[in-house]
């Protein structure tokens, strides 16, 4: 059990540091060295005194991403971010902020993450390992961004069919390989709507480490994509769900529906990639949950003794954590507005570096919290723990009255026991389904310019 006496006494300790310039513990794993590096490695670094440096500017933009229902102003002010004027204010003028983000840049956001994820992501899959192999996988999902002419231009649209033109929102594609068991993320990449998501995942292919296993959709279920995975570094795994499509020849039974299988690369592949086999073998796994069809999973973990079928069969299942991954980005944390608001592709791109550190910053503060609870992460609520954070944040950017401590301290040990999310039931199985609200209005849809192909 937690002893919630030491939990507040952490609590104390960090309220009773607590200076208008400073953030709360959530942001303390972010060390203000990166940020200085990524200005630095970007050349954006300030080089002259601004009311709002650059590395201001960067928690301006994690801030944006948490206090998603905060006017950029507001949340400026609240966090006096900006330097003092002659006059000791913190103020600063609405134009100001926009003109800072844009000297900023989108690309020191980037490198922030990448440093950040690469560390926090991979030192979370190495805590909760299966049969030594550290768990992550890949998937895409869309945003929508603000709908400027730039942003269509930029990011394309999605052709909704018939008379219906074009969607509603420019679209953008994002691709993340995220720590399984945590939802941490460990790479990312996004863009235009129009480029494949495989295309985006190439990139986050090669930061897979070695002694892994990455769960994947079948959408990625193609030669160029699992050969590699095998072949480059040591004891790099994959599993994914066959298609309809798939074909494959039986090598040799391994035990009840399982079985060794040779799969055959197709020309127009190795025309494209030379390097890759004429054939690869694989293991296909069968199983059937009662009330669906029949399933085929295959994986390049062909060992059947050290990697048993059975425990294959509920593993995959959890490459549905990635599913709720990015609920938690667009529902949540996004408010179900699913848009990013900025109005340009760069400040789009600006945003949602921010967006992704922020993420990350709330699920490593949560994998503190089950630290200190004793359950999985997957056990701790993010929409409580967001909340709680920002609430936090916003209570120690605006109070001034020490008296108030103790009282804040006694709805913080009810807070912590209501982070615990109840255990997961296995057996509670719901087809997958996609439900609409229904409106009476019809929808608002771009008048002019052509439909995307």
């Amino acid at each position: 059990m937690l002893d919630f006496d030491e939990t507040l006494t952490e609590a104390l300790e960090f309220t009773a540091g607590f200076t208008p310039e400073a953030f709360p513990r959530l942001v303390k794993h972010l060390d203000p060295v990166w940020v200085e590096e990524a200005l630095e490695a970007t050349g954006t670094a300030t080089l002259r005194r601004r009311r709002l440096p650059a590395d201001r500017t960067v928690w301006l933009v994690l801030a944006m991403a948490l206090m998603r229902d905060w006017p950029i102003t507001e949340v400026a002010e609240q966090l006096e971010l900006a330097l003092p004027g002659l006059d000791g204010s913190r103020t600063v003028a609405r134009s100001a902020l926009p003109q800072a983000r844009s000297r900023l840049g989108a690309d020191p956001m980037e490198w922030l993450f990448l440093r950040t994820a690469d560390e926090w992501g991979h030192a979370s899959a190495d805590r909760d390992r299966w049969r030594g192999l550290a768990l992550y996988a890949v998937d895409g999902t869309t945003l929508r961004v603000a709908d400027s002419a730039e942003n269509r231009a930029h990011f394309g649209d999605q052709f909704a069919g018939g008379e219906h033109g074009v969607s509603g929102y420019p679209l953008m594609r994002v691709v993340v390989l995220m720590a399984v068991r945590s939802h941490l993320l460990a790479a990312a990449s996004f863009g235009p709507y129009s480029i494949d998501e495989r295309r985006y995942a190439e990139s986050l292919w090669e930061s897979v480490p070695d002694r892994s296993l990455v769960l994947i959709d079948r959408n990625y279920l193609q030669a160029n994509v699992l050969v590699p995975i095998m072949t480059k570094g040591s004891e790099r795994h994959w599993i994914t769900r066959a298609t309809a499509r798939t074909t494959f020849r039986s090598i040799r039974r391994l035990g009840p529906g399982d079985e060794l299988v040779e799969m055959e690369v197709s020309q127009e592949a190795r025309r494209q990639d030379p390097s890759l086999p004429k054939y690869f073998d694989v293991r296909a796994i069968r199983y059937e949950r009662k009330g669906y069809q029949p399933q085929l999973l295959l994986t390049s973990l062909v060992d059947e003794k050290r990697y048993p079928a059975d425990e294959l069969r509920t593993l995959y299942h959890e490459r549905w954590e990635v599913e709720l991954g990015f609920g938690e980005i667009k529902t949540d944390m996004l408010e179900r507005l699913e848009t990013i608001r900025s109005k340009s592709p760069s400040s789009v791109t600006q945003e949602t570096w921010g967006v992704l550190i922020a993420y990350n910053l709330v699920r490593l503060e949560m994998e503190r919290i089950a630290d200190e609870l004793r359950v999985p992460p997957t056990r701790i609520s993010f929409l409580a723990a967001l909340r709680f954070f920002v609430e936090q944040w916003r209570w120690a950017a605006m109070t001034k009255t020490p008296g108030a401590i103790p009282t804040r301290l006694t709805s913080m040990r009810d807070r912590v026991r209501r982070f615990v999310l109840p255990p997961r039931r296995p057996e509670r199985v719901y087809p997958r389904a996609v439900k609409l609200k229904m409106s009476n209005y019809g929808r608002s849809r771009p008048s002019t310019g052509k439909a995307a192909k």
